[in-house]
């Protein structure tokens, strides 16, 4: 099930009142296997490997609390992380790695006809296994306490909403909350609504409609010119931008209408005067992880400019092979890993003062997000030089809307959809209006219009194109 499949319009509310009903000790009864339900009916099987990752973490934690010693509660911490990343590896990046043994081999005139495995990939492995992971970590490291109800640590790696694609919660944010009364409050209600508005018309008005055009684009990038490409890595850009955070807000919403409060993952990444500015504003819950479970233990920028060089580039290196197991999510994290080094070793931490700086810094960022933004779309690492070189040899302006299959009518509805995203941006920032007649907490008119267009646009487009999957549940 997905976040905008038809069946998600009757479990999401059956789920709300279903919640509500029940006596709030028990209400991890009720979200447990709806939340598993909500997986299985991707893939049924696959519940298995949520089911084996929950049991192991879980055993494990209570090991480490119970050891004598730091041996044997290493031992703990070392196969939780063995079995994580045991499961990890075998769905995610098994072919990927016998791929390149098998072209190593080739350069002293091996040939095996050996393709590969071809597994499926579980949707949301990624994010459940550093979910799992960072829990086991922070007992181990005495942040927080075992939790002893397998029921409730269950539905902290399962909860419904950030189960397929984040954010990657930790423990001792969320577990307190799914245990809670949380009462039905308005102002939840309305900032729930709020939230999901935003979340839908990202997905729904704006990486949805652009998403046809890009791929036509990257789909020839031969035939579309340099031109069409950098107008078309741009709209990816803002396709994946509102495609991901969509989810994230879609997330929060559901959350939040049952008073759960989830992290917030992304903060307006593309006005960001940095790259080290990007990666506080961009997957948010990402880049806290890496930091906290990798980049400090490696020793942060405590040993020297040069470890702490090193240390970027190996984070960012692991950033982007956790992204996908390809060489082309490889390079886009060692890209950004080299601009936070250049950043660092040009700028250190000094703080741009006059608006004129800022602003050609912010410019220079984007361009640079960009740039990285090719290898992350292009199906490989040939396709991705080959767009880069066309650029600068086959610009092609004239042809530019033809490359990306866009007539002006497009063109127009791309160009108004851009300028709704940030007025999509602020809805959760409105404070709630009370109506005075009532004495309770009214919508403004806006959601609703927002919310029939939203509804329109999605008929539109389930007639049109069939439902499009977010980006982020291949990862």
């Amino acid at each position: 099930m997905s976040f905008v499949s038809p069946g998600f319009l009757l479990f999401l509310p059956a789920v709300l009142a279903l919640y509500r009903l029940t006596p709030w000790r028990q209400r991890w009864m009720a979200l447990l296997p709806a939340s598993y339900f909500f997986y299985a009916c991707h893939s049924p099987w696959l519940l298995s490997l949520i089911l084996l990752t929950t049991l192991v973490s879980y055993g494990s934690a209570l090991r480490i609390e119970r050891a004598e010693t730091r041996k044997q509660k290493r031992r703990a911490v070392a196969l939780d992380a063995a079995v994580c990343l045991g499961i990890l590896f075998l769905f995610k990046y098994l072919d990927f790695a016998l791929g390149g043994v098998f072209s190593l081999l080739r350069l002293f005139g091996v040939e095996s006809g050996f393709t590969g495995f071809h597994l499926l990939l579980p949707m949301g492995i990624s994010f459940y296994v550093f979910q799992t992971m960072s829990y086991t970590f922070d007992v181990y490291r005495g942040t927080i306490r075992a939790e002893r109800h397998l029921g409730y640590y269950a539905l902290f790696v399962s909860f419904f909403p950030q189960l397929v694609a984040g954010p990657i919660e930790r423990p001792g944010d969320l577990l307190p909350q799914l245990k809670a009364p949380n009462p039905l409050e308005q102002e939840d209600i309305a900032q729930g609504v709020r939230f999901l508005v935003r979340g839908y018309g990202k997905k729904v008005l704006i990486s949805d409609f652009l998403a046809p055009f890009v791929d036509t684009a990257y789909g020839d990038a031969a035939g579309a010119g340099g031109a069409a490409m950098v107008l078309a890595t741009v709209l990816f850009a803002l396709q994946i931008y509102c495609d991901f955070s969509g989810y994230s807000d879609i997330a929060m919403g559901c959350a939040r209408l049952m008073g759960i409060r989830l992290t917030e993952n992304f903060r307006q990444p593309y006005a960001a005067s940095s790259i080290r500015d990007f990666w506080r504003r961009w997957h948010i819950s990402l880049t806290r992880w890496f930091t906290d479970y990798l980049y400090i233990p490696l020793g942060g920028s405590r040993r020297g400019l040069a470890r702490q060089c090193v240390n970027i580039l190996a984070v960012f290196l692991v950033s982007g092979l956790w992204h996908g197991a390809n060489l082309t999510f490889v390079v886009w994290g060692g890209l950004h890993g080299a601009f936070l080094v250049a950043e660092t070793l040009l700028l250190g931490r000094r703080q741009l003062t006059s608006s004129l700086g800022r602003g050609l810094h912010r410019a220079v960022t984007l361009v640079l997000v960009c740039f990285a933004w090719v290898f992350f779309r292009a199906s490989d690492l040939s396709q991705a030089v080959f767009i880069l070189r066309s650029i600068f040899t086959d610009f092609r302006l004239p042809n530019v809307l033809t490359g990306l299959g866009m007539g002006r009518v497009e063109l127009i509805l791309a160009c108004l959809l851009v300028l709704l995203l940030p007025m999509l941006e602020r809805l959760p920032a409105l404070e709630v209006e009370k109506n005075r007649t009532k004495g309770r907490y009214a919508v403004p008119l806006l959601y609703f219009l927002l919310a029939v267009a939203i509804v329109a646009c999605r008929c539109l487009v389930l007639t049109e194109h069939g439902a499009t999957a977010f980006i982020y549940f291949q990862f």
